[in-house]
């Protein structure tokens, strides 16, 4: 499913930019002509998006021939050269803009989450991405963090069980939506993980009351309520921070013992890394 997906996504994005064709491109330089390119690195960062845009050169033009110097997840600093393309030249400008869309976006995701992995180090604790992704573009940023060194927490819907404020309340409360859940899935035959969002101290009792699930989701704790949390936890199921938490406060409720914090900040404020296509001189 995730190779389609990719697929229909970069099939909608040719469509959308070239549209009935690269009438700039094809009013002013020979349709025969042959040129080579080069991928500039202007901002020092990690690197993401390679093996997506091969794909994409591929999908424009087959002919199109590449060799990669610097692959996926890589620090990365001003000047360097990721790649060398060549092949026609409307092919190569036809997929410029696309490339580094692609690329800029997904390295500064990448670059981003290196700098929440680095202040946890010396920790237990990882950073989560969250569903707060671009439309159609989730399963390449979220590929963007885990080159950056974080996890993906669930990739949408369909492969966890989470049980946030709406649903608890819409179900009539933590036990009730629970036992309908883990219904839900025997009947269904599903082997979902199944987390829950907490929003006070009387909810985390109410869950660990309950229990019958694999993480708890403490949402806009304190750092000291969270400490407090994660003792009277116990171990016995997953810890998750959410809610507000910034690169400046993540090493302090990492040292609350919490296994994961989750951050969509990674994927949803984000500043795209500076790169460039160059055309060689022939």
């Amino acid at each position: 499913m995730i190779n389609e997906l990719i697929d229909q996504f970069i099939d909608l994005t040719i469509r959308e930019d070239i549209g009935d064709g690269d009438h700039s491109s094809q009013s002013c330089i020979p349709a025969v002509a042959q040129g080579k390119m080069y991928l500039l690195v202007k901002e020092d960062g990690v690197l993401a998006g390679v093996d997506i845009a091969q794909k994409i050169f591929a999908k424009i033009d087959s002919t199109i021939e590449t060799e990669v110097l610097i692959e996926d997840g890589a620090a990365v600093k001003v000047g360097d050269i990721v790649m060398y393309v060549s092949g026609k030249v409307w092919s190569l400008l036809q997929a410029e803009r696309l490339v580094l869309n692609v690329m800029q976006r997904m390295s500064g995701i990448a670059t981003r989450t290196a700098e929440y992995v680095a202040r946890l180090d010396g920790t237990n604790t990882r950073v989560l991405d969250t569903r707060k992704t671009t439309p159609g573009m989730r399963l390449l940023e979220k590929e963007a963090v885990r080159l950056g060194g974080g996890v993906n927490h669930r990739m949408g819907l369909y492969d966890m069980v989470m049980l946030k404020d709406n649903h608890i309340d819409f179900a009539g409360g933590i036990e009730k939506a629970v036992q309908q859940v883990r219904s839900y899935l025997d009947d269904k035959g599903k082997d979902l993980k199944i987390e829950v969002e907490v929003r006070n101290w009387k909810e985390l009792e109410e869950v660990m009351r309950v229990g019958g699930i694999h993480r708890i989701m403490l949402d806009n704790f304190s750092v000291e309520e969270t400490k407090k949390a994660v003792e009277f936890i116990g171990g016995k199921f997953e810890t998750e921070s959410s809610g507000g938490i910034t690169i400046d406060t993540l090493r302090d409720y990492a040292e609350c013992g919490v296994d994961y914090i989750s951050v969509g900040a990674l994927t949803h404020h984000i500043k795209s890394l500076d790169l460039s296509l160059k055309a060689m001189e022939q």
